[in-house]
C-alpha cells in the first residue's frame, strides 16, 4: 500500500468522471493540479534543550468557489503528495455538498505521541507563523485532521491573532466552543457518515435498522459513526484501531468499547468481544456495511475482491484505491464515497464559520438539522447523477457533479486564467 501514489489516485477519479462531465478538457487539467503548496521546515526548541526539524505542508488546491478550506493532520506518513491530494478531495467535498469553499490541507511528519504537550505547542504555534500569511477568514481557513483537534485549533488561532493584533475567531474551525467553535462540531463527521448511510440502504430498499455494521478505524469519525448506526437500529459487529479488531456476533456495546479505548489506548482486550481480529479480517467481514474509517489506501484490489460487505461508506479519505474501486464496481458492491459520507466535518466547520462571521451562535439541534438537510439534498443529487448520466459507480457521479460545479464558477468568473 505504501507505494500508492494518493495524488495520482486523485487525479485517476478526476479523470474517470471528467469522460462523463460537460467540462472542457483544459479546465479538467487545471482542476488536477494545486494553485500552490507551502513546504517548510520548521526548526522548534524541545524541552531538553535541543532543536528539532519538522517538514511541514499546507496546498492549497482551488479557490474557485471561496476560499480555501482544509484540515491539518499531524502524521509520520505526512508528504508533499498526500496534502496535495487531500487538498484535492476537499475541493470537491466542498463541491459536492455545495457549501462555498474551495479545498486545502496541511500537515507535518512526526508523530505526536513522542511529544510533550508543550513540545506540541511550540510545534504548532511554529507552524501558524509559517502559514499567518496565507490563512485568513476570506482567505484561507484551517481546521483538525488526523491527531489534531479543538487544543491545536485553539493555538493557531491564538497566534494568529496575536501576530495581526486582531479578533478573528474564523481564521480556523473546530474550535472548542469557549474559542467560538460550533455545537455539533465534534460529532459531525460521525454523523454524516451516518445519513449517507442510512440514506444508502433507503435508496436500495432495504433499511438501516437490523443491518450488520464493521467500522474500521475507531478515532472520532469511526467511533462516533458506529454509535449514530447503532441508535439507527444497525447491529455493529466488529471494530478497530491501529492495534487490531474485537468481534461479537450479536453486536458490540459501541460506547462501552469507546470507554475501553480511551482507558487503555486500544479497542482490544474489551471483555464484550467473542473474538479478536486483524483489521484486515474486519475489512473482508460477513457484514451488511463497511464502514473505513482509517487513513487512505486501506483497501486495495487484492482486499476487495475478498470483501463480502453489500455497501461500503467512506469515513476516511480516500479509503479504497483505484484498483479497488474497479474490482467493487465489477463485483456490484454500492461504494459511497468520502467527498459525500464524510463531508460532515466540513459542512459544519462552515455553519461555524459563519456563526463566527455573524457573531451568533446556533443550537445544536440547528446544526445537526442543516447537517441532515444538506447531506439528504446532495445524496439526493447523487443519485439523480449516477441515473442520468449512466456512470459506473456513486464516485463517479460524485465528481461529475462536484468537477461541473467547481468548473461552472471558474467560468462564471470569466474563466480567466492565474
Amino acid at each position: 500500500m505504501a507505494d500508492i501514489n494518493p495524488f495520482e489516485s486523485l487525479q485517476e477519479q478526476i479523470d474517470d468522471a471528467a469522460a462523463y462531465a460537460d467540462v472542457d478538457g483544459d479546465v479538467i487539467e487545471r482542476l488536477k493540479h494545486p494553485e500552490r503548496v507551502l513546504s517548510t521546515t520548521l526548526s522548534v526548541d524541545m524541552d531538553d534543550g535541543s532543536v528539532e526539524q519538522f517538514r511541514a505542508y499546507r496546498s492549497q488546491f482551488n479557490g474557485d468557489r471561496g476560499p480555501y478550506k482544509g484540515g491539518i493532520r499531524y502524521h509520520p506518513n505526512v508528504t508533499r503528495d498526500e496534502v496535495k491530494a487531500l487538498s484535492g478531495w476537499m475541493v470537491y467535498k466542498c463541491a459536492v455538498v455545495d457549501i462555498p469553499y474551495g479545498g486545502a490541507k496541511g500537515g507535518i511528519a512526526f508523530d505526536p505521541r513522542n511529544y510533550s504537550e508543550s513540545e506540541l505547542e511550540r510545534i504548532t504555534r511554529s507552524f501558524a507563523v509559517e502559514l499567518r500569511l496565507l490563512v485568513g477568514e476570506d482567505r484561507d481557513i484551517p481546521a483538525p485532521d488526523v491527531n489534531t483537534g479543538q487544543r491545536e485549533m485553539n493555538w493557531i488561532k491564538d497566534t494568529y491573532e496575536t501576530l495581526e493584533r486582531t479578533t478573528e475567531p474564523g481564521v480556523v474551525t473546530g474550535k472548542a466552543p469557549t474559542s467560538g467553535g460550533s455545537a455539533g462540531r465534534v460529532e459531525a463527521t460521525g454523523r454524516s457518515v451516518m445519513l449517507t448511510a442510512r440514506e444508502a440502504f433507503d435508496y436500495l430498499g432495504r433499511g438501516i435498522e437490523g443491518a450488520t455494521v464493521a467500522v474500521q478505524g475507531f478515532g472520532n469519525a469511526g467511533s462516533v459513526a458506529a454509535r449514530l448506526l447503532a441508535e439507527q437500529g444497525a447491529t455493529v459487529v466488529v471494530v478497530s484501531d491501529s492495534g487490531g479488531a474485537v468481534y461479537a456476533a450479536d453486536g458490540l456495546d459501541v460506547t462501552a468499547v469507546k470507554d475501553h479505548k480511551r482507558e487503555t489506548g486500544s479497542v482490544t482486550g474489551y471483555e464484550g468481544a467473542d473474538e479478536e481480529w486483524s483489521n484486515e479480517e474486519l475489512l473482508t467481514a460477513d457484514v451488511d456495511l463497511l464502514v473505513p474509517a482509517a487513513l487512505e489506501n486501506a483497501v486495495t484490489a487484492d482486499i476487495a475482491r475478498d470483501v463480502r460487505a453489500d455497501v461500503i461508506v467512506e469515513a476516511a479519505n480516500g479509503p479504497l484505491t483505484p484498483n479497488a474501486d474497479d474490482v467493487l464496481t465489477d463485483r456490484d458492491v454500492y461504494v459511497f464515497p468520502d467527498i459525500l459520507a464524510n463531508a460532515g466535518g466540513v459542512t459544519v466547520s462552515y455553519f461555524e464559520w459563519v456563526q463566527n462571521r455573524q457573531r451568533f451562535s446556533w443550537t445544536e439541534e440547528r446544526v445537526n438539522d442543516e447537517l441532515e438537510r444538506i447531506v439528504t439534498e446532495a445524496f439526493d443529487r447523487l443519485v439523480e447523477t449516477f441515473e442520468a448520466y449512466d456512470v459506473p459507480n456513486f464516485r463517479t457521479a460524485a465528481y461529475v457533479v462536484a468537477i461541473e460545479r467547481v468548473a461552472r464558477a471558474f467560468d462564471d468568473a470569466g474563466g480567466n486564467w492565474p
